[in-house]
């Protein structure tokens, strides 16, 4: 036996190819085994079914122009054959396995006879109604809507939309979910939904300007209250109400409830009370919500409700409903070729990414950047993707801030943040994400001390680089674009050489958050900065304030400092 496994040692090492050839069909052959092993299914314990349920977990929620629903973590580690089901699903009918059936990957006839197959199979979770037209000026469904062009699915759509309350859940151009109480378009044939889903491929989500449309099956009533509707506060009844607030109803057991459902269903996002009556609108110049009076004046009991204040006749009290307003949700590249390459410059974590979402909003135009970052160009930011020379968009993302890169624009808006807040951002950013959060051990450990050295200086210096080399400089400060964000945008858009009407910007502060606001429920417990480290933060703080002064601008805001 030695003697004849020293002659295989030898005739191999003379023919190594050989050698490596049976190695090869030795591994395949295992390969096909263990593959065979594991198609054979699993033992089924009869009359215990596994529950859909058993794969809900807990998740971040996330914010498109909104929040997203919970469990698509567990959703996506679920195996093939399995469905999460959310808490808004009637039935708990039996799904019949569809494995080892032969599926044709044809063209766009055999990608909507199996979207039609997939939507049979979803019955006890929404009723699939049909392909509709859509526009972007005039939406079939105008609630709330959000994009992911990499991981979009029927089923997140429709739970995103259940989850808040909605009838209806379409699915457009393979990416795009929007959500509304009711339909405001004609049909359209069924072969013109024939875009595949971005992260499923097996089924159908719309088409270029088509939806594909489902009915919720809600399990409960209660689902579709306004739950979310959010108080904007005590405002004086405008001069013309019944064209400000052009839908309104008497209701004589009046209450919050009623009055946010009735303009939810009639697709208004202002529901304002008044006594016994319930007025429906838009922001705009005849009622901007600009100036608040004292909510006592607006503090008469509800009929029907004991411990809330429904307004009166003279002092309405507004709710801003779930419902999106559309007047500035479209957008475009431009349609000839930019004179002006016009800069969006900021110091990493001052809100650069916030500050697009406005001004695309404001302007109708698609904002670009300097690099690229495919999670913003999947969540809708498509001027991502563009080359930052190509003129196409209205201005340039750039965090640098060297002089021939900033001699390279024209113009730029330059956004400054209070340093102790950037510097936090972007570390939350490069440890966490656009939305997430650095962990404990980062700010525990050698990482944020680090963090603080390196780039504490780069806040100072990427200012005053643009103030000296830049060519027209406007200033914003990020605090102040919040406080008084109509005002501020106004200057931004001026400066970008567009005219944007005062409907529009009104229709912005109503949808200021976007998709990458980070959430505050995980602020840190304790202040990570060090007195070392505020001592040389506020001398930054000082160099750059003395610079705009010089400048003749307005020094940085009063809350940077003491600290």
């Amino acid at each position: 036996m030695a003697k004849l496994l020293l002659k295989l040692q030898r005739y191999f090492r003379r023919k190594p190819v050989r050698f490596f050839t049976l190695l090869a069909l030795y591994l395949a052959a295992g390969s096909l085994v263990f593959l065979h092993s594991g198609f054979s299914g699993e033992p089924r314990v009869p009359g215990s079914p596994r529950s859909p349920a058993a794969a809900e977990g807990p998740g971040l929620p996330y914010l498109g122009v909104m929040q997203l629903s919970r469990g698509f973590k567990a959703a996506a580690t679920m195996p093939a054959g399995a469905r999460r089901h959310g808490p808004w699903f009637k039935s708990t009918s039996k799904e019949p396995s569809d494995r080892g059936k032969s599926r044709d990957n044809g063209g766009p006839r055999s990608r909507a006879l199996r979207g039609r197959s997939g939507r049979e199979k979803e019955e006890d979770r929404a009723r699939y109604i049909g392909c509709y037209q859509d526009n972007t000026r005039q939406r079939t469904l105008r609630g709330m809507s959000f994009f992911d062009y990499k991981k979009m699915t029927v089923f997140r759509c429709q739970d995103n939309c259940a989850e808040r309350g909605y009838l209806y859940a379409g699915l457009e151009f393979g990416a795009e979910c929007y959500c509304g109480h009711k339909i405001q378009a004609s049909n359209a044939s069924e072969s013109e939904c024939n875009m595949e889903c971005k992260g499923e491929r097996s089924n159908t989500c719309g088409g270029i300007n088509r939806l594909s449309i489902y009915r919720l099956e809600l399990a409960q009533e209660s689902a579709r209250r306004y739950g979310s509707a959010i108080f904007r506060g005590c405002f004086r009844r405008p001069e013309n109400v019944s064209i400000a607030l052009p839908a309104s109803q008497l209701m004589l057991n009046m209450s919050v409830d009623k009055c946010v459902d009735f303009c939810t269903e009639k697709e208004f996002p202002l529901a304002a009370l008044a006594g016994t009556t319930c007025r429906c609108g838009f922001p705009s110049t005849l009622f901007p919500l600009h100036e608040r009076e004292d909510e006592q004046l607006c503090a008469h009991k509800c009929a029907a409700e004991e411990f809330e204040s429904c307004g009166s006749a003279d002092f309405l009290l507004v709710y801003q409903t779930q419902v999106q307003d559309n007047r500035c949700m479209d957008r475009r590249f431009l349609p000839s070729r930019a004179k002006q390459l016009v800069a969006l410059a900021s110091f990493p974590g001052a809100g650069n990414t916030w500050a697009r979402h406005l001004i695309e909003l404001a302007t109708g135009f698609y904002t670009g950047s300097y690099y690229f970052d495919g999670s913003l160009y999947n969540k809708g930011f498509k001027g991502e993707r563009d080359h930052w020379r190509s003129g196409r968009t209205i201005c340039i993302k750039t965090h640098e801030s060297g002089q021939k890169e900033i001699e390279s624009f024209d113009s730029a808006i330059l956004l400054i943040r209070n340093p102790y807040k950037a510097l936090m951002a972007e570390f939350n950013r490069k440890y966490g994400g656009h939305i997430g959060f650095a962990a404990h051990a980062h700010w525990k450990g050698k990482e944020w001390p680090e963090f603080v050295a390196n780039y504490a200086p780069w806040w100072a210096t990427h200012t005053l680089d643009w103030l000296r080399y830049g060519k027209k400089v406007l200033v914003v400060h990020f605090e102040d674009l919040k406080r008084d964000l109509f005002v501020q945008l106004q200057r931004m858009v001026a400066l970008l050489g567009v005219r944007a009407c005062e409907d529009r910007l009104l229709c912005v502060e109503g949808q200021k958050d976007g998709n990458f606001k980070r959430s505050g429920l995980r602020k840190l417990e304790y202040d990570p900065y060090t007195p070392e480290m505020r001592k040389a933060i506020g001398g930054y703080i000082r160099t750059v304030d003395a610079a705009l002064k010089l400048r003749n601008l307005s020094g940085v805001p009063e809350d940077y400092y003491p600290r």
